[in-house]
């Protein structure tokens, strides 16, 4: 039996009229796109075309969306009734439930009217693809240039969503520095760190960075036995999702006591760095000058060779998403993107820092959704 938790009790809602929306576009694009649909298994396109959070098992369950005419969810008999309480339930999509020993592949070719050429999202595990394949008798494309598409455009309910994650996470770096104090571990404050980010509102923890002195210039460390000292560059970055399902996720960088002056004057480019890249955004910026704006001020101070990553990512549903903020996407920004702006310089074997802040594009520039200060915090 599947041992999943219940999709009535495990589903991000909106409004029916939200997900009727987003089901027309997502039918437009396969249409605009030459497709006769989309085949969309559990994952984040599941969860924001229809509000379920089913998860994937050997048994099928897949919204199968037609260019023309009305969507069709295949479901294990043993999970329709959950799924009938969902948004699914609401929007009165077709249901159709199949049981151990029936086909489900050729339920979801019925909801094709018998076309091949589809798209599945990229979620979609082989286990699903291989036989969908064979009985479509083509191999389909991906959905990602179509969902991407309409999930990187946030409508006024994610947009809030988002920013009540990111006060969220504010609240919960406020409480940081009384945390850090010389001769604390990181997992002991990772630990502090994880309670506090469930007690401000969020319903899970996404991710704990706690990286100290050598370990802050690994922008992927999460936390480790060492225990901080002073003098320490400190890197905080974490995150998570607040109900109905959109994610926080914000750095700020601690001293343990007052830090050196080369420290001092290189965390100051860094902070003007992340600055100049909020400022360069607007509608019709490209991903990449955002990048650019960031790392040509890293640069002129000799610090370019020390920036290691992109300057951002987007974020809803899924703590990483498009947009990516990197060099060589020259994707034009439009009202409604959100992302984050997160330069940083590493050091090896030294120090590292990272600001980072998550901004929707508004119709003339950002709107930051973190509000605790940038500067190099001395606890």
């Amino acid at each position: 039996m599947s041992t999943h938790a219940s999709l009535a009790t495990m589903t991000t809602r909106f409004g029916h009229e939200v997900y009727a929306r987003r089901l027309e576009a997502a039918a437009a694009g396969a249409a605009q796109a030459g497709l006769a649909g989309l085949i969309v298994t559990p994952g984040y396109d599941l969860r924001y075309l229809i509000g379920s959070r089913a998860q994937t098992f050997e048994r099928l369950t897949a919204l199968v969306i037609p260019s023309s005419g009305d969507p069709t969810v295949v479901v294990p008999r043993l999970e329709l009734a959950a799924l009938r309480e969902s948004a699914a339930g609401d929007l009165g999509l077709n249901l159709q439930d199949w049981v151990d020993g029936e086909n489900p592949y050729d339920l979801v070719a019925l909801a094709l009217g018998g076309h091949a050429r589809v798209a599945v999202t990229d979620s979609m595990p082989a286990l699903h693809l291989l036989p969908l394949a064979e009985r479509l008798g083509a191999v389909p494309v991906l959905a990602t240039p179509i969902m991407a598409g309409l999930r990187m455009i946030k409508d006024p309910a994610e947009i809030e969503a988002l920013r009540t994650a990111g006060s969220a996470i504010d609240r919960v770096h406020a409480r940081v520095p009384e945390l850090l104090k010389a001769g604390r571990t990181e997992a002991e404050v990772a630990a502090d760190i994880t309670e506090a980010i469930v007690a401000e509102g969020h319903s899970d923890v996404a991710f704990v960075i706690v990286g100290s002195g050598p370990n802050g210039a690994d922008p992927h460390h999460e936390c480790s036995d060492r225990k901080l000292r002073t003098g320490d560059i400190v890197v905080v970055d974490i995150g998570g999702p607040v109900e109905p399902g959109y994610n926080s996720d914000c750095t700020r960088t601690y001293s343990i006591g007052q830090p050196a002056p080369e420290i001092a004057e290189q965390y100051a480019v860094l902070q003007r760095a992340q600055a100049a890249a909020v400022a360069a955004v607007r509608p019709g910026a490209t991903a990449e000058s955002i990048d650019a704006a960031a790392r040509d001020i890293l640069a002129e101070a000799g610090l370019a060779e020390y920036f290691v990553h992109r300057t951002g990512h987007g974020i809803g549903l899924s703590v990483h998403e498009e947009p990516y903020i990197v060099a060589g996407n020259s994707l034009p920004l439009a009202e409604g993107m959100a992302f984050s702006v997160e330069p940083g310089v590493y050091l090896p074997g030294r120090w590292g820092a990272r600001i980072e802040d998550i901004v929707i594009v508004t119709a003339d520039g950002a709107l930051a959704v973190n509000e605790r200060p940038h500067d190099l915090a001395v606890v």
